[in-house]
Parts: C-alpha cells; sequence; structure tokens
C-alpha cells in the first residue's frame, strides 16, 4: 500500500509538471496542427532547416567535447578513419592502414582531396593537426586526454604517415573516427589565426559553414568539390538554435523546421497524429546519472551516495516520464559500449535501506542539498522533480538550480561549482568503457575535478596496456564492480533519442551517436 501511495503520489507531481507553462504552448500547437494533411514546408527548395536545442559555441575540433558540435560539425569535418550509421569504422581521409607492430601504424591517405578554402589535404596536414592537438594549446582543451598515446605523427611522403605510439591504445582507431581527431588545415589556421578558426571552421567535409550567428543559427552550403561523387544531394542546411522544446515543435508545425532534435516523450502524440510529421527512435548510447561531488559533505560518505541511490525507483521514471524510451543502467555506460556489465543490476528502489544508510551516515533530516540541470533539457527536469520527490521521502530536500547547457558542461562542472549533485549526460562516443570511465573517473581530468580512488586509477591504467579484448573485458568487470560499490553517482538511463521529420525529408536516418550524417538526405 505504501509503494501506490508513492506512485499516485509522484503521478501527481507529473501531472503538475506537465501542466507547467513548458509544455503548454505545444499541447496548443498539437491540438491545432493534428489530423492537418497540408505539409507547410513543401515549397523550402533543395534545403533542410533542423531545429538544435544548443550549439556549443565553439567550433574548433580540440576545443569541444560536446554532442551539440558533433551534430553540426560531422558535415564540415572529417577524420582518417570514419563511424558510419551503424556504427562501424570504415575508411574516411585514410583508404586503408596497417599495423606494422602493436605501437605503430602506418596511414595511406586519399588524393584528391581539398580543405573548402582549397587548400590541399595531405600528410603535412596531418601531422599538423595532431601535433596542435598534442601541442600547448591542444593540452588546455577536453580532447587532449584521448590522444596521449599517440608519440608523433611521421611524414613518410605526401600521401603516407606513420602513428608511433608510445603505448598500447586498443581503442585508437574509433577515437581516430572522433571529433578530436578530425583534420584540420594549416595554412588557413596559421594564416587567421586560433581565434578566428573558433568562430570560422574550414574541413574536408560534404558541407561548408557559411553562416554563423552565436546562439541563433549555423548555415552550411554544398561542398562542391566533395570527395564522393554526387554528394551531398542538397544545397543548403540551416541549423536553428532552439532552446525551448515547445518551441521547436511549434516551429516543425508551422513548416519553419524539417526536422526537430530532442522530441520531448510528451510531445511524441502530437508528432505522430501529424499527417505529414514522423516521429522516429533510435537507441544511442548517451547515459544519463545524477552525479555527487564527492569532496562536498555529505556525499564524501560512501553511505550517503547508497542511500540515494535506493532511494529513487528508475523503472518508475522511465515508465512515468520517459514512456518508456529509456533503459535502466546500473553502471554510466550503455548496452552498446565494450565492458558493459551485463551481471550488475540497478541499485533496486528501496527507501527503508536508503532511511538506514542516511541515519548511519548520520545525515539529518531536512538536510538540503543542491542539484544542477541544464534549463532546456524537459525531460530531465520532470526527472529532477521527480527526484525531489523520492528523496523527500527518506527525509532529503532538493534543491533544484537550473542553468545554461554549456555553462553546467563547460565551466560549473570542470570546476567543481555544480553543487552536490549535478546532471551527468555523456555519449560513449567510443563505444567503448575506456573513454566513459578515464574521463569521468581518473584523477584530475577536466570532468572529474573531485573524484578519486586509487583501485579506479589501477584498473583504468590496466586496461589501457592490453590489445587483449578477453583481458581487457575482465578488468571492466573489476572496476564496474567497484564502481558500483563507491557510488560516485545515481545512474538512471541509456537514452533512447526521438526525432520529429518532416515527411518531404528523404533519407534520413537518426543517428545513435547525434552524429547527424546529411550527405545522402534528400527532399521531396
Amino acid at each position: 500500500m505504501k509503494h501506490l501511495f508513492l506512485l499516485c503520489s509522484l503521478s501527481i507531481v507529473l501531472v503538475l509538471a506537465a501542466c507547467s507553462g513548458g509544455n503548454s504552448s505545444s499541447s496548443e500547437a498539437g491540438d491545432n496542427a493534428a489530423g492537418s494533411s497540408e505539409n507547410p514546408a513543401s515549397s523550402r527548395g533543395n534545403e533542410l532547416v533542423i531545429g538544435v536545442s544548443s550549439e556549443p559555441q565553439n567550433w574548433d575540433p580540440i576545443d569541444t567535447f560536446l554532442l551539440d558540435w558533433s551534430t553540426v560539425a560531422t558535415s564540415v569535418f572529417e577524420g582518417l578513419v570514419d563511424r558510419n550509421n551503424d556504427l562501424e569504422i570504415q575508411p574516411g581521409l585514410a583508404e586503408s592502414w596497417e599495423y606494422v607492430d602493436d605501437k605503430t601504424l602506418v596511414f595511406k591517405l586519399r588524393q584528391g582531396v581539398t580543405f573548402h578554402n582549397g587548400e590541399a589535404f595531405n600528410a603535412d596536414a596531418v601531422k599538423y593537426t595532431f601535433d596542435r592537438l598534442l601541442g600547448e594549446q591542444g593540452q588546455q582543451g577536453p580532447q587532449y586526454s584521448n590522444y596521449t598515446s599517440i608519440e608523433s605523427v611521421e611524414v613518410n611522403d605526401e600521401y603516407t604517415v606513420t602513428f608511433h605510439l608510445n603505448t598500447i591504445d586498443p581503442v585508437i582507431l574509433t577515437k581516430l573516427a572522433s571529433y578530436g581527431a578530425v583534420i584540420v588545415p594549416p595554412g588557413y589556421i596559421e594564416e587567421n589565426g586560433e581565434e578566428y578558426f573558433d568562430t570560422h571552421p574550414v574541413g574536408t567535409g560534404p558541407f561548408k559553414m557559411t553562416g554563423y550567428e552565436r546562439d541563433q543559427q549555423i548555415v552550411l552550403e554544398k561542398n562542391e568539390n566533395y570527395w564522393k561523387e554526387g554528394l551531398p544531394k542538397l544545397d543548403k542546411v540551416t541549423f536553428k538554435v532552439i532552446p525551448e522544446a515547445s518551441t521547436r515543435l511549434a516551429e516543425l508545425q508551422t513548416g519553419s523546421i524539417d526536422i526537430m532534435k530532442r522530441v520531448e516523450v510528451s510531445q511524441a502524440e502530437t508528432v505522430k497524429s501529424t499527417d505529414y510529421l514522423e516521429l522516429m527512435e533510435t537507441g544511442t548510447p548517451t547515459v544519463f546519472a545524477l552525479r555527487f561531488d564527492t569532496s562536498i559533505e555529505p556525499f564524501d560518505d560512501v553511505k550517503v551516495r547508497q542511500a540515494f541511490n535506493y532511494a529513487i525507483d528508475r523503472n518508475a521514471l522511465i515508465e512515468e516520464i520517459l514512456g518508456g524510451y529509456g533503459i535502466p543502467i546500473a553502471t554510466f555506460q550503455s548496452e552498446l559500449s565494450f565492458g558493459y556489465n551485463p551481471d550488475l543490476e540497478p541499485y533496486p528502489y528501496d527507501p527503508e535501506k536508503a532511511k538506514q544508510l542516511l541515519q548511519e551516515a548520520g545525515v539529518t533530516e531536512g538536510t538540503t542539498v543542491d542539484v544542477y540541470i541544464p534549463g532546456s533539457d524537459g525531460n530531465f527536469k520532470e526527472i529532477t522533480q521527480a527526484v525531489a520527490f523520492y528523496l523527500e521521502q527518506v527525509g532529503i530536500k532538493l534543491n533544484i538550480n537550473t542553468v545554461d547547457v554549456t555553462t553546467l558542461n563547460s565551466d560549473l562542472i570542470p570546476n567543481g561549482n555544480a553543487g552536490g549533485m549535478y546532471r551527468n549526460g555523456w555519449g560513449g562516443w567510443t563505444l567503448d568503457f575506456d573513454n566513459t570511465a578515464y574521463q569521468m573517473y581518473h584523477s584530475g581530468e577536466f570532468w572529474n575535478p573531485t573524484f578519486y580512488d586509487e583501485e579506479i586509477e589501477r584498473l583504468l591504467e590496466e586496461q589501457r596496456n592490453s590489445v587483449d579484448q578477453e583481458e581487457r573485458e575482465a578488468i571492466f568487470k573489476q572496476l564496474t564492480q567497484r564502481l558500483y560499490e563507491l557510488a560516485p553517482e545515481v545512474n538512471l538511463y541509456q537514452a533512447v533519442d526521438l526525432y520529429a521529420v518532416n515527411k518531404r525529408v528523404v533519407d534520413f536516418n537518426p543517428p545513435h551517436d547525434d552524429r547527424l550524417r546529411l550527405e545522402e538526405v534528400s527532399v521531396q
């Protein structure tokens, strides 16, 4: 009976959240548009407009680690290695590669490729890119630590380079398929300077950036000299930055945008009931948690962290708020990630156990803790409101602070100023737990200002020094078990992303990893 009462009370909280001002405009727009057969975007021409919630405010690949960067910049930049929509590694700007030994990797480069400014892509550009990434400037950014296994890049001839590694790196190829390793134009950067490159990026991709208004829009136009014959099919793509989901949906329904990213669960039925729109879903490597700052009381006590895990019913959050679009997780990685531990189950919902642990830790009833979340994420706002309800049942008051997502990820979290708890979302872009675990739990990393555990440090280094995947998998089992016990966060769910797409759009495939691949997309 008590559990039933909690669920009924939680339902009231969720109803109130759904009736708040943030969602009212989307409901009204949905009532007006549902069933309409006339497509308001049909006269736009051979171009797309995509509504996104935010943008990274810096387009230099060594300065960012945000998924918002990859959503746009995947169309502008390319790396030696690529990863397609099925998450398979394939050739990119390198036609082929070969291991000479465990620490020596030779790449044969694609010939006849040019950057958007007309500069030639060649071995010198590859060497410049990695010298820059691993040099003084690159070391100040969040990408650097992913590539420290690269000792040097040697130019063999105009279209051959050799990567010399200082240690075995079992995930180097998938790293080279990601953001920080995209190739940049030496001449352009040297001529125009680093600050100019931040807002006027140049790559070799299917589209070139021709317009950028911070926090408003990004304009890409077709790269007429793209090396893939016949691509891209579109003449222009505009990304409109629209933080509020209700406003993005209204823009979609009036035809101002063709694709809406980050559809909220409460909007799904509206999209499905509109004749000219399609709701598309995709499983992702992205996971969400509420992470603790373990240097702040009471979260410096493992019993408190475990208590918070027992206090929250993840399954109810997923079903009641996410409409089932989510998968509960026991550690901070998705089931798509190598190193995922299927033997671990999420902490069970046990508020009595939570109360016991809080009492043992000396936490008094009525203790207030701060949590910081992005103000633009409507789904997570509701998640946090429900979490506040659960914590209140065990005597904890949650003070919810909403901030700009870029401020949270690029300033507050890395500087240890995000309160005792904060939303932690991670894309797991290498599909290998090495990247996630190292960035989150290795001491001194950009997004880990306070957490430290000696055994975790040892296990992280052990798995990085082996190319034997069975051995690495065994190490990851030890690592995830230890993290499960230490509970540095409340792991919540693996995300399922929802996109709303105008039916005039052809061959759009929602990506698992936020990296929109648009070169094959067309309109009718």
